[in-house]
């Protein structure tokens, strides 16, 4: 059950993020051209605090995974296929400049610096429920605002807009992965609309308070916490608003074990293993996974009479 996050909760309660990472400087190399015409963030480093303004009424109290395992332990094939590599490979890709292109069937297109989106909206922490495909999860508090603001913000999409499209940066020299045909690159995503302006739906530049790092899907990504790990594209450079549904990367790979909607859903196994339970990260045991990852009451009403066995 979602609930507000109390006032009362003790920090000594909530798991301490563990620092490892090796602190690295960026700097903000280009002025923004966004349509915004606000002026870009003239530094940014790596761990860097961000300006959290309060904490998310959809955060679950739960233990946190620990910083160390979430940012050590990555599925971001544009690096490597080993979870436990990613973050060395990540170490020195950059983020700083970058741009993210909005178009399609809205009545504004832009090209929008990253530092520009971060000083739009109010930055808030939420600490969502992460279930992978694999059957694995873990419990980050993310930073970042929802996916809604922006878009009501800055495309006002038309009415031809059913879908939102996302795409992640090709560029194979920074990025290793990108060199083995594993998938067709560049990665794309994609949402509903209804999906996409869901409160729930979060754009996030950071975790655990700091900025985002590169192994997470630095510097913006997605996170929609009641569907699978894979949805939640990384390292996003273009937002286009579609009226067909777009084919996303797994869908065009693997149609058979990966669908649009990839809703967590207990009843339906993968082809390869089940997914009625999952293995929290940091813990042996296994537990049962819960319908839309335990955001059932705030997601459902999306997909009334809609059979999600077909519809995976």
């Amino acid at each position: 059950m979602l609930i507000k996050w109390p006032s009362d909760i003790k920090s000594s309660k909530i798991t301490d993020k563990e620092l490892y990472l090796n602190r690295r400087q960026f700097m903000a190399m280009a002025a923004s051209v966004a349509v915004t015409g606000l002026i870009t963030e003239p530094e940014v480093r790596a761990g860097q605090k961000l300006p959290v303004v309060k904490r998310g009424q959809f955060s679950v109290i739960e233990k946190q995974t620990s910083f160390e395992s979430a940012s050590t332990y990555n599925n971001f094939y544009e690096f490597t296929t080993d979870k436990d590599n990613v973050a060395r490979l990540a170490r020195n890709f950059r983020t700083r400049p970058w741009t993210v292109s909005t178009m399609g069937h809205i009545k504004k297109s832009g090209v929008f610096d990253i530092d520009s989106i971060i000083k739009m909206f109010p930055l808030e922490e939420r600490v969502y429920r992460f279930r992978c495909v694999e059957a694995w999860s873990m419990v980050i508090p993310w930073v970042g605002f929802p996916l809604g603001d922006f878009i009501k913000k800055c495309c006002e999409p038309t009415s031809k807009a059913r879908y939102v499209k996302f795409t992640t940066l090709l560029d194979p020299e920074q990025m290793p992965g990108q060199r083995r045909k594993i998938i067709d690159w560049p990665y794309v995503e994609g949402l509903r609309m209804d999906e996409a302006m869901h409160p729930l739906t979060l754009l996030s530049v950071g975790m655990y308070g700091e900025v985002l790092p590169n192994q997470n899907g630095a510097p913006l990504r997605l996170v929609v916490p009641w569907k699978y790990g894979f949805k939640s594209i990384k390292s996003i450079v273009k937002i286009s608003f579609e009226e067909k549904m777009p084919v996303s990367s797994w869908m065009k790979s693997s149609p058979d074990e990966y669908g649009f909607y990839a809703n967590v859903n207990p009843d339906v196994d993968h082809p390869r293993w089940s997914q009625a339970r999952e293995r929290r990260i940091g813990e042996f045991r296994k537990s049962k996974t819960l319908m839309f990852n335990g955001y059932e009451e705030q997601v459902s009403g999306m997909y009334k009479g809609m059979d999600l066995k077909k519809f995976f």
